[in-house]
This record gives C-alpha cells, sequence and structure tokens, in this order.
C-alpha cells in the first residue's frame, strides 16, 4: 500500500521489448538498484519473476488480463524491437503498460499512460475504495 491510498504495484519484469531486460531473475534487484534507474533504488512493491507477456509463452496471468480488457493502443510499434511470435492486436505493446485490478481481483483498466497515485481516483471509485 502507498500511504492512505488501498492500492499495490507489482512488478513483473520481461524482456521482450527491445531486449531491455536481460538479466536472469536473481540479478533484477541489483539492476534496479546499481545501473537502472540505479542511485540506489529499491523498489517499495513486489516485483516478481521475469515472466513472458506475449507470445507462444506468456504467462497465463496476462492471458487472463489481455481477454478481460481492450487493448489500449491499435499500433502495435516497431516490429524489430518487439521479440514474440505471433503478434497480436491484444498484445501489450511496451514496458510499463499498467492493468488496474478490483480489490476482488478483477480487471478493471489498462492503460499505457504515466499513472499518478494522485490521479487514481479520477479512475473510479471502484479503484480507488479498494
Amino acid at each position: 500500500m502507498f500511504g492512505n491510498l488501498h492500492f499495490t504495484v507489482l512488478g513483473f519484469p520481461c524482456n521482450q521489448f527491445g531486449l531491455q531486460s536481460p538479466e536472469v531473475n536473481h540479478e533484477t534487484l541489483n539492476i534496479l538498484k546499481y545501473v537502472r534507474p540505479g542511485g540506489g533504488f529499491l523498489p517499495k512493491f513486489p516485483v516478481f519473476a521475469k515472466v513472458e507477456v506475449n507470445g507462444l509463452n506468456e504467462d497465463p496471468l496476462f492471458i487472463f488480463l489481455k481477454e478481460s480488457l481492450p487493448f489500449v493502443n491499435p499500433v502495435i510499434g516497431d516490429i524489430k524491437k518487439l521479440h514474440w511470435s505471433p503478434i497480436k492486436v491484444s498484445d501489450i505493446r511496451w514496458n510499463f503498460e499498467k492493468f488496474l485490478i478490483t480489490a476482488d481481483g478483477m480487471p478493471f483498466k489498462s492503460t499505457t499512460d504515466d499513472i499518478k497515485a494522485l490521479h487514481l481516483k479520477s479512475y473510479s471509485p471502484i479503484v480507488y475504495n479498494i
């Protein structure tokens, strides 16, 4: 939870976007702390093992999320930077796509926007009152 806002961020590293996360799972926190973003950064949220969010080996969680919510961007992007197959219109487009989930585990909204905690209230009382 973040302050008095009743929500939790969950991080799922993925190497399918420009091959930007080549590290193995046990290296992820050190990469964040010392390399990118560096400067001693430690996330204040759980960071899970690396997953595939698209393609033949996509994690069941992301299959569920993508089937539950409409895709947010009709533009796929530069396919030279996308490392999965097959590419589908419902695929996650890039790192940091977000899924808002209600307290009872139901997918509510998908967005590529940079969500600020103070703006969560504008999404819905359903999400804010978790």
